[in-house]
Order: structure tokens, then sequence, then C-alpha cells
């Protein structure tokens, strides 16, 4: 069982444990013995008082059950916001403004119904509130022109609901966790493979709503490829989408309700085509000698191809990290860009992969191959956002940036958001690591991580790198997001991405689907 996510911190409280002393030397001499920043209490998170009169509570009581209405200070603390850098700053601090009036928990797609029609009718904002794992803004509504703000806990909503292994689809609730959701249908023999960093704590309406990519997209895909079916509700109704794999029956409707992050309606039921449960799975590191040399091998990967399921190219800078902290990766005397391959499925296919893989890799001046390593990676795959947790600790401001372009244009923006990152940081100490680990035939992604120490104003600070980095993917014709959707962090560039015409589709249907604009006010549509 996934355990209660620590309160401002990522993830397990277990594993919120002090930094590594190899990486606690290397940030001592990176950063040059930064300032700790300091993180208050639990208890001594105190969010305002709640804005629900008693007449409300007593309604929302009669819809979910007393036993599922809760405005103690506590789990309003915990679901004030979600995991950004900015969202665990807020907590650290005691900034509680995002903290909701109450927190309501339905267990079907009627009862949720019930709630949007009487938040409607109150004009209470309600946001609903999946793995509390988003990385932009996503959980923090506008509180402006409503009585009050719920949060939705879809935690009641954790079953499978249909299996049907001829077609190889399942129906999900919800609040269904990825861990969850795959120990479920492994009983019958399938696999989703849908496994993004967060995926201990992410659930399946969160994939859904954030449009979301996992580390297995190479071979599983994206999770909005996964969809065939959905169940929306909606202040004005129920909504239910996809009658098969495709249809011509005019746009693709499901595509507005993945990653609209809900505002445009409350996702109940997901419908996913599986695969077969893997039988045998490969995963090996390769030295590659430069980050462009691994790029140009993987983009012949995308066209021809190769069996693959997990691709992780770090450019130089990462490699050199990595290399740094043996915890990370393992440790090896070589330089040039690590790059992580996996393949997963039966034996032919797994073979016929290693042997592709490792032919192009070498063809392209792979310098050698570390099965260990490649298990090493495999096993802590989602260790990541813990270091961030240390790093704050000792005064580390960190952050991912994430975007997607074509592969004409990628060094274009690694070059140009390198750039702007460095400059916005100036003469404070920092460092920036990037890789990419999502592949299309026509482009791939391009995951930046910086960390710099921090200021007397972390948040500040932040804003400054963030708004530096979002200009420069935006004017070198990239994407503002590849996987982390909108939330209000990206909101200030969607416009330049989609331009009016797409803004102004947005409000129309925000609109039409919630005239009262209770749903996640101020996220996604501007």
């Amino acid at each position: 069982m996934t355990a209660v996510p620590h309160f401002s911190r990522w993830g397990d409280p277990a594993k919120a444990g002090p930094l590594p002393e190899a990486t606690l030397n290397l940030v001592r001499a990176a950063f040059q013995e930064p300032e700790p920043l300091a993180s208050l209490p639990l208890e001594a998170l105190v969010p305002a008082p709640s804005a629900l009169t008693d007449v409300q509570l007593t309604a929302l009581a009669d819809v979910v059950g007393a036993d599922s209405v809760d405005v103690s200070d506590e789990t309003r603390a915990r679901h004030a916001g979600g995991c950004s850098t900015v969202d665990l700053l807020h907590r650290r601090s005691g900034e509680l403004s995002d903290a909701p009036d109450g927190v309501v928990c339905p267990a079907s797609h009627d009862e949720v119904q019930q709630l949007l029609a009487w938040a409607a009718e109150q004009r209470v904002a309600v946001v609903p509130f999946g793995g509390g794992t988003s990385v932009v803004g996503g959980l923090s509504p506008l509180r402006e022109g409503f009585n009050a703000v719920v949060a939705l806990d879809l935690w009641r909503m954790n079953r499978v609901l249909d299996v049907d292994p001829v077609s190889m689809t399942a129906t999900l609730e919800p609040g269904l966790r990825g861990p969850g959701a795959e120990a479920a249908l492994a009983q019958h023999g399938m696999t989703l493979g849908h496994l993004p960093q967060s995926f201990e704590y992410a659930t399946i309406g969160g994939f859904a709503a954030a449009r979301s990519s996992g580390q297995s997209s190479a071979g599983y895909g994206r999770f909005d490829a996964l969809v065939t079916a959905l169940r929306v509700a909606t202040p004005i109704g129920d909504w239910q989408l996809g009658r098969g794999p495709a249809n011509a029956a005019g746009p693709d409707l499901r595509q507005l309700v993945l990653g609209s992050e809900g505002a445009f309606g409350v996702i109940t039921a997901v419908t996913v085509r599986t695969r077969p449960l893997p039988t045998e799975r490969w995963y090996a590191a390769f030295r590659m000698p430069t980050f462009t040399a691994g790029a140009a091998a993987l983009r012949e990967i995308s066209r021809t191809k190769v069996p693959v399921t997990v691709v992780r190219l770090s450019d130089e800078a990462e490699t050199a990290i990595n290399l740094a902290n043996p915890d990370a990766i393992g440790s090896d005397s070589n330089t040039g860009a690590l790059l992580i391959a996996g393949i997963e499925g039966d034996a032919a296919y797994v073979q016929a992969g290693r042997e592709g893989l490792t032919a192009i890799f070498a063809k392209h001046g792979s310098q050698s191959v570390d099965e260990t390593a490649g298990e090493h990676w495999f096993s802590g795959r989602y260790n990541g956002p813990y270091l961030r947790d240390g790093l704050l600790d000792e005064g580390v401001l960190v952050d991912t940036l994430e975007t997607v372009t074509t592969w004409g244009n990628l060094d274009a923006t690694y070059a140009a958001v390198s750039a702007a990152v460095h400059a916005a940081c100036g003469e404070t100490p920092h460092i920036l690591l990037c890789h990419i680990s999502h592949l299309y035939e026509t482009g791939a992604s391009l995951y930046f991580t910086v960390a710099v120490r921090a200021t007397d104003d972390p948040i500040a600070q932040w804003h400054v790198i963030k708004t530096a980095a979002s200009d420069a993917m935006t004017g070198a014709g990239a994407s503002i997001t590849h996987h982390h959707a909108i939330g209000r962090d990206h909101q200030p560039w969607l416009e330049r991405e989609i331009g009016p015409v797409g803004i102004a589709v947005l409000r129309a249907v925000k609109a039409e689907l919630d005239p009262h604009g209770i749903l996640n006010p101020g996220i996604l549509v501007p």
C-alpha cells in the first residue's frame, strides 16, 4: 500500500531523509556553502478559517456522508497546492493561501454530479484532486468571486469498473493510483505500462487530466494515446465519450478532456487499452561520445522502429553529476553522455530490441554497455523527487523545465533554453542539466533540471528563471510543456503557443460546460 505522502515534501515520509554524504560534499562545493532553508512542522501549518457555513457543510454531508467532509486544518493544509517547487516552498513557510475551505470525498459519478450542481448554486469553486502531484500550479485556483473553495478528493473512487480481455481494455475510476492500477490489471495478465516519475502517487484521473507521459512512453505510448473512452461529470450534465478505437464522428472530443486539468469537468471513469504483462526485460547503460551523437542515435531509433520501451539520454553535465553521485546511477571513469535504454516484452521482442539498439548505438560511437548500471537506474527510477527536498533543505533551489520540439529544432531549443537559464541565474552558483526521454518520429522532449543557490526570496528567484526559460522555449518555436500540463505556471505563455483563436476556443468550451466558472478557476483557461 502506498504511504500517505509527506505534507511539505515529496512522497513517502520514510524516504524523506538527509542527503548522502557524497551528495552533500558535491552541494557544498558547487553551491559554495548555501544557507539551509527552514521547514515548519505540520502542526504549525494553520490555514485561514474555513468559509463554508454550517448549512453548506450539512448539504455536503447529505451527498457524500459526514465522514467524507473534512474541514480540519491538517487536511486542508495537505490539499494546499500540489508538488511544484513553489508549492513546497509555500507549505514549508506556512503560506497556505491555496488551502481549500474543505475537502469532500465522493464515492461515485452520481455524487460528483450532485456536488457540481450544489457548487454552482452556492458559488463554490471545485478543485478536482487526485494524487496532488501537479508541478505547474494546477491545484492553486483563483478565489476571487467565489464564496468558498472545496477540494474534490477522488480517492474513494478507486475501483476497476470493467475488464475486457478480448479487446484488452479496462475501465478504471479516477482515484486509482498507479500502483493500484498495475496490481489490479496484473491479475488479468495485463499492464498499462504508464510509469511517470510520479507513478507511486499520481492517479488515473490525474494522468488523463494532465495529458501525462511516462518513462516507458517509447514502448507503451503517452497516456492520452492509451485512452479509448471517458466519462465526465460537468456542471451541465453527464458526458460520455468514446465508442471504439477510432471514428470519424467529427473532432475527437476526448481530446478536449485529456489535458483539461479539471477545468471542463471531473473525470469519473477512464477506459484504457492495455498490453500483456512482459515476460522479460533488459536494461543497459551506454556511454555515447557526446549528447549530439546520442540524439542522432535516438533519432534513428524513432524512425527505424527498433523495439524499445525506455530511453533516457543525459547531456554531458547531467552525466557528470550522475558520476559524482554513485547513488544516482553508479560510477564510471568515462565521460560523454549517458544513455539508458530498456526493452520489455516477450523473449523475441526483447532480443530483437537488444540487438537493434546495440547496433545503432555502436554505429553512433557508443563506448561501453553496462547492464548493471541499467538495472540500477530501473530500481531507483522513482527516487529523483526526493533529492529535490534534500537540496531545498541545504539551501539549493531546484526545479524542472520541460519542452518538446522537432528533431530539426532540437539543438537550437537546447541552446536557447540553456543560455536563458544561465543568464537568469547570473553569477549565483548554479548547475543546469538536461536529458531526452520521450521520442517521436519527428522530434523529442528536452527535460531540464536547474539547481541554484537560493537567495533570500527563492520564489521570486524561481519566477525569474521560469520566465526566462519559458520565453526561450516559445521563442525557439518549441512547446511550453511536453507532459507537465499548463496549470497556472505555464498559462502566461499559452497564447503564444495556440494563438488567440485557440484561447477563444478554450474560453468558449469553458463557458458552455461550466457556465458559472466553478471548476478549477484560473487553471488552464486564461
